[in-house]
């Protein structure tokens, strides 16, 4: 004869055998949604956020506030490519990215070379364009790792699929530290020669683009980079619509 718990004891035994697997894999259910969500957002995430800064200007930047944080304090103004200063668009071009019009996001012959230096025992260095510091500096934090830079490569993958490099170029511009709290060329200008971004002479171009490796540590021309900045930009071509545009 077959014995079977009877009474409330015996019901709620059954169910808790039978219900310890089911709630596991209710858990583990949920856990695959929240990790597939984390997943989506990681993936497309950027994508959307380009796409608003598209026709947004950015409120702010990771770096800015974490410069906030820091106690820099935090000057920035949006100002348009078209009233910004075409010096400082070829200053830039000059001093970080000589190829910005013709590649789509990355200089593959400066990642060779650094990844030639770093395999021979020297720094990471970054080996960066103008479209990925635009990227960096949108969505992700200062340093070297590679797991930030490979955040970066894939941010910009979407940043050059999506956005026009004339639009690239007027978000870097008005993203960029150029000092302790300041960001963007309309700021830097105000701050530096008490002129608006699109007053801004040659010569200050220059200068201004000269600080950009190390803008908390340099001021505008304070090293000699920016005379051979100022050489440089001679050659940088722009169309009548912005940087790489006829």
């Amino acid at each position: 004869m077959d014995f079977k718990p009877e009474g409330p004891g015996g019901d709620r035994l059954n169910e808790t055998e039978g219900g310890a697997p089911s709630a596991e894999r209710s858990r583990a259910r949920k856990l695959g949604i929240y990790a597939g969500r984390a997943l989506l957002l990681l993936f497309f995430g950027p994508a959307v956020l380009i796409l608003v800064y598209a026709v947004v200007p950015p409120p702010a930047t990771p770096l800015m506030l974490i410069r906030l944080v820091e106690g820099y304090g935090l000057a920035k103004d949006w100002v348009p490519l078209s009233e910004i200063s075409p010096h400082l668009q070829r200053a830039v071009i000059a001093a970080e990215d000589g190829k910005f019009c013709k590649h789509g996001g990355f200089d593959w012959e400066a990642v060779d070379t650094a990844l030639e230096s770093y395999r021979g025992g020297g720094r990471l260095r970054g080996a960066s364009t103008i479209s990925m510091q635009t990227s960096k500096n949108l969505f992700l934090w200062p340093g070297r790792t590679f797991i930030r830079k490979g955040g970066e490569a894939y941010i910009t993958v979407w940043l050059e699929a999506l956005l026009s490099k004339r639009r690239i170029m007027e978000l870097y511009l008005n993203v960029i530290e150029f000092g302790p709290g300041i960001y963007g060329v309309e700021a830097a200008a105000r701050h530096y020669y008490g002129v608006s971004a699109g007053q801004v002479s040659h010569a200050q171009a220059a200068q201004l683009a000269s600080v950009l490796p190390n803008p908390l540590e340099w001021r505008p021309g304070a090293t000699g980079r920016a005379g051979t900045i100022s050489a440089r930009m001679n050659s940088v071509q722009l169309g009548t619509n912005g940087p790489c545009e006829s």
